[in-house]
């Protein structure tokens, strides 16, 4: 899959009519029952990411209650022209778990990552997006000793399937990850752009499966 398919995938944005612009970083999470740090897709508007970040945190919720949760809207540029923006992302989703992991000794995660978001994801758990369009190479991981707490992994669109790479391993059986027929980002010879801002739908079925693993 291209860069420039991509590039139509984030422009793809303006055909649903929504406006791209950067929203604040959020601050680290109390100590709740679950914490879902969220990694948003390239140029993604909203709090955890209009397309997937802020229905599925919404709809983890709802299946949870009347457990406390707590969102984190990972800190990274999110962007096609910033070669190290993965890393950034990936840097910081594994500060972040394991900061709160050392501070909240009974909390448990649930991460989830949308496009870039997904590769900023996969690099945190060990398992490398280079060779993605916007992957790159691992450089931290949620130390093994918290791997336990991880107690599932949402993924959509997620760019390393279009080369053949998905997630194995420790986390394998915690990890749903979704990608729409068509979606060029997460399926090679995928021609359907539309497919990938799609995932929304998928917010119920995903709460569904991270339920099942809390």
């Amino acid at each position: 899959m291209s860069t420039r398919m991509l590039s139509a995938a984030v422009a793809g944005l303006a055909v649903l009519g929504l406006t791209v612009v950067a929203a604040p970083a959020a601050s680290a999470a109390p100590c709740t029952d679950i914490d879902v740090p969220v990694a948003r897709g390239t140029f993604e508007p909203g709090t955890l990411g209009l397309i997937v970040g802020d229905p599925v945190y919404q709809a983890v919720q709802n299946q949870l209650r009347p457990r406390s949760l707590s969102s984190y809207r990972v800190n990274y540029p999110a962007d096609l022209g910033q070669p190290a923006s993965v890393q950034k992302g990936n840097t910081d989703l594994v500060n972040h778990v394991t900061a709160q992991a050392a501070a909240c000794p009974q909390q448990r995660f649930v991460l989830v990552g949308y496009s870039q978001g997904a590769n900023v994801v996969d690099n945190s758990i060990g398992i490398s997006s280079a060779g993605s369009p916007v992957g790159g190479p691992v450089v931290a991981t949620i130390p093994a000793e918290l791997a336990p707490r991880i107690a599932a992994i949402l993924l959509f669109g997620n760019p390393i399937r279009s080369i053949g790479r998905e997630v194995t391993g420790p986390y394998q059986s915690r990890t749903k990850d979704y990608c729409a027929g068509g979606d060029p980002v997460c399926q090679a010879g995928g021609g359907n752009v539309l497919a990938h801002l799609s995932y929304g739908a998928d917010a119920a079925d995903a709460a569904a499966f991270a339920a099942g693993k809390v």
